[in-house]
């Protein structure tokens, strides 16, 4: 054979051997990708067969989206601008009034109440069928949503202090502390609805919405002193919680119920942004004299309306996109820690904050959000507060976890060791 034919067949071999590793390569990146698929897979399959054949696990849905939707919305229109070595509050909205959909979208505490009201007068009928005392029925469900506050509020008073100590602006620290115990303010509403949810069985939506409106007109209308409207922090949240009594009831089973509700929140809420001088924000913009969330107003709470409207209307549709073993296994685990998470959200923007001031002033983080250049930016931030999150989720869970005590509660899944597989079990209980 000559040097040439030579040649050819070792590059004959060479290029058999490139494809041979290749075709090797190729097959294990599939081959890895279907076992992490397969492993996932198998994870969501037991917690769909350790779910209770019974449950309504659109309920869980609507509570997973109520939450993360406000944790969205929070990461998007809150910014810390770093400002001659301070950090202050600052909003798109602000600057930029034509995101305000973007309030629309995310501000869902409306269906968290809604959600809660139809849990808690459920749960109450259950221990009452049980024997079990209100006393006992409130400590358990109270101590759920309490417990994981123990942890933020230590975390963040020896940071308060440490910032102080090391001779931070005062300021600045008011500022983080603000913004990290701001959402404990709901769950003292929400509590207090809890505990009077024997008194609101019963009670119609529209005696609280009367009280919105009533003290909307003294307000606005007839010049009432500003701290009238701390009522309707009690009154406008009591209207989605009491219709959530009302679907416990069955009240508002029938699909006319959903379309009501949603026509005629959007069309009041309409009505009151367009001729009665309310914001088009459905929450609150650093500098405007006027917040529909702080404290509540009537276009808040009709809008409140008209999202729980479009829940109802989406039941049917969460039940079966809940049958997939994977969409409800991420819904199980949401509802699991809904709390940490929730309690959590505004450290975890907080500490990606002030980590990126070691490397100066980083777009859509420090700088002001004026611009569409911040909203992309933000964007891509919006995973790292993401892994934050997951890293506080890692270091408190345990605080949600042990909070109710074995037993207790309503479960998503129950903890099961199933013969063929001795898998972790897994438990979430309703907020």
């Amino acid at each position: 054979m000559t040097d040439a034919g030579v040649r050819d067949v070792r590059d004959v071999r060479e290029v058999r051997e490139v494809r041979e590793v290749r075709e090797v390569r190729e097959l294990r990146e599939v081959l890895g990708v279907r076992g992490v698929r397969h492993a996932v897979l198998r994870g969501a399959e037991r917690v769909g067969a350790a779910t209770p054949a019974g449950r309504d696990r659109a309920v869980d849905a609507l509570r997973a989206a109520a939450v993360l939707g406000v944790v969205l919305g929070h990461w998007l229109v809150t910014a810390l601008v770093a400002d001659s070595g301070t950090l202050r509050t600052a909003s798109p909205l602000q600057h930029m009034p034509w995101l305000t959909p973007v309030s629309w979208l995310f501000q869902t505490l409306a269906v968290f109440f809604l959600v809660g009201g139809h849990v808690a007068t459920r749960s109450l009928a259950s221990a009452r069928a049980r024997g079990i005392p209100y006393h006992r029925w409130l400590t358990a469900r109270l101590t759920r949503l309490f417990a994981p506050v123990a942890a933020v509020l230590t975390l963040w008073t020896v940071a308060a202090l440490a910032l102080l100590l090391s001779g931070a602006e005062f300021g600045t620290v008011r500022t983080l502390v603000k913004l990290a115990l701001s959402p404990l303010w709901f769950l003292v509403v929400f509590a207090g609805l809890t505990a009077a949810t024997p008194l609101l069985t019963r009670l119609n939506p529209l005696w609280p919405l009367a009280v919105v409106l009533h003290v909307d007109l003294l307000r606005f209308g007839r010049g009432g002193p500003s701290w009238l409207g701390w009522v309707n922090v009690a009154a406008g949240w009591l209207v989605p919680y009491t219709l959530g009594a009302a679907w416990t009831r069955g009240e508002l089973e029938r699909r006319r119920a959903g379309w009501i509700l949603l026509a005629g929140g959007a069309v009041v809420t309409a009505g009151l942004v367009a001729w009665a001088g309310y914001p088009a924000s459905m929450v609150g913009v650093p500098g405007e004299g006027m917040s529909n969330l702080d404290p509540p107003t009537l276009a808040v709470v009709t809008f409140g309306l008209a999202q729980c409207g479009l829940a109802l209307l989406l039941r049917e549709r969460l039940r079966r996109a809940m049958r997939r073993p994977v969409a409800w296994a991420a819904v199980a685990l949401v509802n699991l820690f809904v709390m940490t998470v929730f309690l959590w959200h505004q450290t975890a923007l907080m500490a990606t904050t002030a980590t990126g001031l070691l490397a100066g002033r980083l777009p859509g983080l420090h700088t002001v959000p004026d611009s569409l250049g911040w909203v992309g930016a933000r964007l891509l931030w919006l995973p790292v507060f993401a892994l934050a999150l997951a890293v506080c989720w890692a270091a408190f869970r345990s605080f949600e976890r042990g909070a109710g005590g074995r037993g207790r509660g309503t479960r998503v899944v129950r903890a099961h060791r199933p013969s063929s597989d001795r898998g972790t079990a897994v438990k979430a209980r309703h907020v």
